[in-house]
């Protein structure tokens, strides 16, 4: 198989979806790779090292995207790049489609085959393919928030770990997923006052016997997500459904019951956000003030340490691209119902029920779309 990798084109991402030990990888299986010339340079890859590992190197995305019979990426494919999509081609990113309705309809006219790293799933019930980002993303929430809680930047001007007499910052971390744990580690780990809430007490008593010692724990009621929420100076947001909208967690009335200059870290960004008031930013404009609380909600953050990032997510992600390139789409998700299950586009058809749900769109079971 020809698989294609241009460079990101987002604003402020410098990850690139192959690495050189992957396209390294895929030569070895008979395949043939080409990456957009400078793509993965964010990364600290250079073309030179993508040519050692066998890939050749194209001047422009369009002929990738002409050429390639699967296309790797990183983040969702931006108009110009939908726009260069075409039927049978198969593509393998992250999409997180339910709340981006433009893309979803382009991604439909396309044709094209559409698997989504967010939804691909593995034999505990995880999210292989988005559990290294989430865990990137996790570790910077902390770091994120602190810049944003200082005084030059509209915060309350609270340090997170306090001084000798003063009190640490108070954190909240709504989510005990895998974002949230991590967020909770750096956040403790910086002495602030953290505390992690989720609905799932059987998860509330694991990170209760893990982490007793370094955060709290406690059950996400409306009622009392709000109260710890009042006392909070930061509050991060970290509640995933895979595939779906995220659920709105702070309405926008309820920001006045917050401390002035609170900030808030929405992780849940790229689904949509977890606060009502929440709207995607980049790390060129990260922040912005609603009714006087700070809003951090970057949708690429891992972006920002894109080697780190690159590396962790083409570890993951390796191993089902060659499954793909191996046997194709259709035998690839045949014998890997983890694997179907990251399957959200196929044919002008919506494939993944999360985001029909969402976007009130027809769903065609991808068991059946296998046939299509």
């Amino acid at each position: 198989m020809h698989i294609g990798c241009p460079k990101e084109i987002k604003p402020q991402e410098f990850r690139v979806g192959i690495t050189p030990i992957a396209a390294q990888e895929a030569v070895a299986h008979g395949h043939s790779v080409t990456i957009e010339t400078g793509a993965g340079t964010g990364a600290g890859f250079s073309d030179q090292d993508y040519i050692a590992a066998g890939a050749t190197i194209a001047d422009t995305a369009a002929e990738i995207f002409a050429s390639a019979e699967m296309i790797v990426k990183v983040k969702e494919p931006q108009s110009a790049e939908r726009k260069m999509l075409r039927e049978g081609q198969i593509l393998f990113t992250y999409l997180h489609l339910a709340a981006d309705r433009a893309q979803t309809e382009d991604l439909l006219d396309s044709g094209a085959t559409c698997i989504a790293y967010e939804t691909v799933t593995d034999d505990r019930g995880g999210l292989p393919l988005l559990a290294p980002m989430s865990e990137v993303a996790g570790r910077l929430a902390p770091q994120v928030g602190a810049w944003t809680l200082q005084k030059a930047n509209g915060g309350r001007g609270v340090l997170m770990g306090g001084v000798p007499g003063v009190g640490p910052a108070k954190v909240v971390v709504i989510g005990g997923g895998v974002v949230g744990t991590q967020a909770a580690k750096v956040a403790a780990g910086m002495g602030a006052d953290v505390t992690v809430l989720d609905r799932s007490l059987p998860r509330l008593r694991y990170l209760d016997d893990v982490f007793g010692g370094q955060f709290k724990t406690s059950y996400a009621s409306a009622g009392n997500t709000m109260e710890l929420s009042q006392q909070a100076d930061l509050i991060i947001g970290a509640v995933l459904i895979p595939g779906a909208a995220a659920p709105k967690l702070i309405s926008r009335a309820q920001l006045a019951e917050l401390k002035p200059g609170a900030a808030l870290v929405d992780v849940a960004i790229d689904q949509g956000g977890c606060f009502e008031t929440s709207r995607a930013t980049t790390h060129e404009d990260p922040i912005y003030d609603v009714d006087g609380i700070m809003h951090y909600c970057v949708a690429n953050m891992p972006g920002a340490v894109a080697r780190t990032s690159t590396i962790a997510l083409g570890n993951a992600t390796m191993p089902f691209m060659i499954a793909l390139a191996n046997k194709g789409w259709r035998k690839a998700c045949e014998e890997d119902d983890h694997l179907l299950r990251g399957l959200n586009v196929h044919a002008g058809k919506l494939t993944y029920a999360a985001v029909g749900k969402a976007l009130e769109i027809d769903v065609l079971s991808p068991v059946l779309a296998l046939k299509v």
